[in-house]
């Protein structure tokens, strides 16, 4: 049974190929709304469930993976700054404080009547807002496209402290909460996972401990 990756995101796709098993990739007709009356958990965990069932309906005898992730600050979700103003915005708002990213991922498979939802998150503390560096960061406009207008896989790693949690969460598709969601979907995952986490062959995470 074909597994599809339902996203347009190229750091999904890198994540989900370490884990040796083929896939396709589909981009899903989802839009996302955020609701000013659901919390952050319960946004993510909808955005991740509407991807995959959009790409499901489509392919149903596929396994449709579907991620999304949010960072919530105070209750607030910060989403992808619209400018390089509201990316500065974003920035000062988490300079020297603690915030949390959500990582959900949703598997769906309209033949097998799949349609499942996990939910990963990482604590990130950010360094002191220093303004020469933040300036020098946002003139690289990786800010832009990005929740909370950093990328720790980029140049925004030298923006964080720590992190308390997974590394692949914080870049976008949590690879061990997703290699347990595949097995129990009856999926084979070849590669060592805890291996994999000793290696940590991707970008910047092996700047951090976790």
């Amino acid at each position: 049974m074909p597994l599809i990756l339902a996203s347009t995101s190229p750091r999904r796709r890198e994540l989900l190929a370490l884990l040796g098993v083929p896939f396709d990739v589909k981009v899903p007709s989802f839009e996302e709304r955020l609701e000013a009356d659901r919390t952050a958990i319960e946004q993510v965990m909808s955005f991740a469930q509407g991807k995959a069932q959009s790409v499901a309906r489509q392919e149903p005898e596929a396994i449709v993976l579907g991620s999304d992730t949010v960072i919530e600050l105070d209750r607030d979700v910060l989403g992808k700054p619209a400018d390089l103003v509201e990316a500065r915005a974003m920035l000062r708002r988490l300079a020297a404080r603690d915030h949390y990213v959500h990582t959900a991922v949703a598997l769906a498979c309209s033949a097998r009547a799949i349609d499942v939802v996990a939910l990963s998150t990482s604590i990130v503390r950010m360094k002191p807002f220093d303004e020469r560096v933040h300036e020098c960061y946002l003139a690289t406009g990786e800010s832009l496209g990005k929740a909370g207008a950093y990328s720790i896989q980029g140049e925004g790693a030298g923006l964080i402290d720590s992190i308390d949690g997974d590394f692949t969460t914080v870049v976008g598709l949590p690879i061990r909460l997703v290699a347990q969601l595949l097995t129990q979907a009856g999926v084979r995952v070849p590669v060592d996972l805890d291996e994999l986490y000793v290696v940590k062959p991707y970008a910047n995470w092996t700047r951090f401990s976790v």
